[in-house]
């Protein structure tokens, strides 16, 4: 009963983010940022736990001068995760810069190793990240998503 009404919470805080896609999307359309923002918050809460270490072994890497293959597999390494983003983002301090959102978020994108990356690509988000920006409706689907705790645990 418990599990139930934990997916009863998150099905019915995923449909209240798509309804505010209405509008600049029709129904058949929502799947085209739901399910990529479903993925990024998911590999946000995995990562939270990791990303001060990961961030501190990039600048170290950088410094150092490794080239960026060497540096991906030894933060994989070190941390025994698939994936690790190194941008400074998360989806809590995406929004502490409304105005370079969309920018923000493609750099948060970005970060993300190149397996992670490469899955995420095939969204083609960045798409939608315009078209949501340019909708007005960013801001508020992403300070939704935010809140929505998709940890594997």
């Amino acid at each position: 009963m418990k599990n139930q009404d934990k997916y009863k919470k998150h099905s019915d805080l995923v449909w209240d983010i798509a309804n505010l896609l209405r509008g600049p999307y029709r129904p058949p359309q929502y799947r085209k940022v739901m399910i990529p923002l479903v993925v990024l918050r998911r590999l946000d809460c995995v990562l939270e736990g990791s990303k001060a270490e990961v961030l501190s072994m990039y600048q170290q890497f950088t410094k150092g001068g490794m080239d960026s293959d060497t540096i991906e597999r030894s933060i994989i390494h070190k941390t025994g995760l698939p994936f690790h983003n190194t941008s400074l983002f998360t989806f809590e301090n995406l929004l502490d810069d409304p105005d370079k959102l969309a920018v923000n978020l493609k750099a948060f994108i970005n970060g993300f190793s190149s397996r992670a990356r490469g899955i995420l690509e095939k969204f083609k988000f960045e798409e939608e990240i315009e078209r949501l920006d340019e909708a007005n409706r960013l801001y508020e689907i992403i300070k939704e998503f935010k809140d929505v705790d998709l940890h594997p645990k």
